[in-house]
């Protein structure tokens, strides 16, 4: 794809979410779409290959919540995979700090290449299990606002997220549609672990690509108990 035709449809797709992309963001969301290509070559990070598709699934999809990040200045994306949320937002969000955390090392090689070549700066690469990361001090319940993107059930996901956000931060968990199952099994997870369901927002993609954020405050400190041990939130959820 020509860099016209996607500034073009970049900036058709974002309008519809009311959020203004700058020359210099597109070129690097440009640099990133090309990287990511490249690298699926080789690896396996996306099923999603076709550049329109990356723009509004992968590309317009992450930046629908940059309202939320407003103000904040230290943001976590858990299971990154190849760079979602994380690497759109921090591209339209040069100044705030980033945080990046993927448990399989190809897809960190992968994003130590994105931010060099993007010259991406105040932004860390983390290889870990968040159940891990969680125990060492720098990162638990540092966040201003901890994020994720179809990783797993809501009441697993809390326990990942929550142990890292501070008091008075919020979790931003990425769901597609039907989700009022999810969350009502997720409510007693996300009060064991701190949190409160603030706002639940329903947003409609071009394409009609349904998507909904649940947005949790975190009102108390999470116990240190949690998370658990690696694996145990999936196998055995609260």
């Amino acid at each position: 794809m020509e860099i016209n035709t996607f500034e073009r449809l970049l900036t058709e797709y974002s309008n519809t979410i009311d959020i203004k992309i700058s020359k210099k963001e597109i070129d690097l969301l440009y640099r990133y779409m090309n990287l990511l290509l490249d690298w699926n070559n080789k690896i396996n990070l996306t099923a999603i290959t076709k550049e329109e598709d990356i723009i509004l699934k992968h590309f317009i999809d992450s930046i629908s919540i940059n309202e939320y990040l407003k103000g904040k200045n230290k943001i976590m994306d858990i299971g990154t995979g190849a760079g979602f949320p994380g690497i759109p937002l921090k591209i339209i969000n040069p100044n705030m700090e980033f945080i990046l955390v993927d448990s399989l090392n190809k897809r960190i090689n992968f994003l130590e290449e994105v931010a060099k070549e993007l010259c991406l700066e105040k932004m860390q690469l983390i290889h870990s299990r968040v159940e891990d990361l969680a125990k060492n001090m720098n990162y638990r319940e540092k966040a201003d606002v901890v994020v994720s993107r179809a990783v797993a059930n809501l009441r697993v996901l809390v326990e990942y997220m929550l142990p890292f956000v501070k008091k008075e931060g919020i979790c931003i968990c990425m769901k597609g549609p039907n989700i009022e199952e999810e969350i009502e099994e997720g409510k007693k997870a996300i009060e064991i672990l701190g949190g409160k369901i603030e706002k639940i927002e329903n947003i409609l993609l071009p394409g009609n690509l349904e998507r909904n954020l649940i947005i949790i405050k975190k009102i108390k400190n999470t116990p240190e108990k949690y998370p658990r041990k690696a694996g145990m939130p999936a196998k055995q959820p609260l």
